[in-house]
């Protein structure tokens, strides 16, 4: 028997506001399971966003994050950062595989790469 895979759940303070960030960001539909406590963005063909309210998230980096891929990563990234993200650094591979690293409105990483 293998394990699907069918939410990723986030630690954070305003569950409400997250997802709601998370809905234009990625894309989905905001379902407010216990409103101000659990909150999930769900879209078809993949997994839910889950986001639950903690008294303390983790400080510092993220053990686990999101990466995207666009065909654009530029106006991607210059999409989110105008919805609120923060960008955080660039990378690369080479010149064959580059990566942006942005933070959304709670602080937590995520990566969009591109061509």
């Amino acid at each position: 028997m293998a394990l699907g895979i069918e939410m990723i759940t986030i630690d954070c303070v305003d569950p409400d506001g997250l997802a709601d960030w998370w809905a234009k960001a990625a894309g989905g539909d905001v379902n407010a399971v216990a409103p101000g406590e659990f909150v999930m963005v769900t879209g078809e063909g993949r997994p839910a966003l889950g986001f639950q309210r903690v008294p303390d998230p983790t400080p510092g980096k993220n053990k686990v994050h999101l990466d995207f891929h666009s065909a654009d990563k530029e106006a991607e990234v210059a999409r989110l950062v105008g919805l609120g993200a923060r960008e955080t650094g660039r990378h690369s591979f080479g010149p064959e595989f580059d990566w942006v690293v942005l933070a959304d409105p709670e602080g937590n990483a995520f990566c969009v790469a591109g061509g």
